[in-house]
């Protein structure tokens, strides 16, 4: 039997260093990218998310991730809500937080319907 050949999309340093690592090292390799495979894809957790972000139910139960409602500022320095005080603030709006390939990122999901 033949050597593989890598896929082309692996960079060149690991497609030149992998063929050269003995069995017990590549076991090894393979064992933590099914862990770092398994970090990325986890869903976020509570103590993760902002400090003001309430978590709810998600409301169309699409996507993975945590939805949270959560209050905003618009980022216009002139704007009241530049205060930070929440009485102030802009929503409550709806996002869901989720993993991309390990790092938190956010979606904009829409305002709560009347609970």
């Amino acid at each position: 039997m033949e050597q593989p050949s890598p896929p082309t999309s692996l960079p060149k340093y690991l497609a030149e260093g992998l063929p050269k690592q003995d069995t017990e090292t590549l076991q090894e390799v393979q064992n933590y990218i099914e862990t770092l495979i398994e970090y990325r894809d986890q869903s976020v957790d509570t103590d993760e998310l902002p400090e003001a972000a309430e978590p709810v139910d998600d409301p169309d139960g699409a996507g993975s991730g945590t939805v949270v409602k959560e209050k905003v500022t618009c980022g216009d320095d002139s704007c009241k809500c530049a205060s930070g005080d929440p009485a102030d603030m802009h929503g409550p709006y709806l996002y869901r937080y989720y993993r991309e390939n390990g790092t938190m990122k956010s979606e904009y999901i829409g305002k709560p319907g009347s609970e």
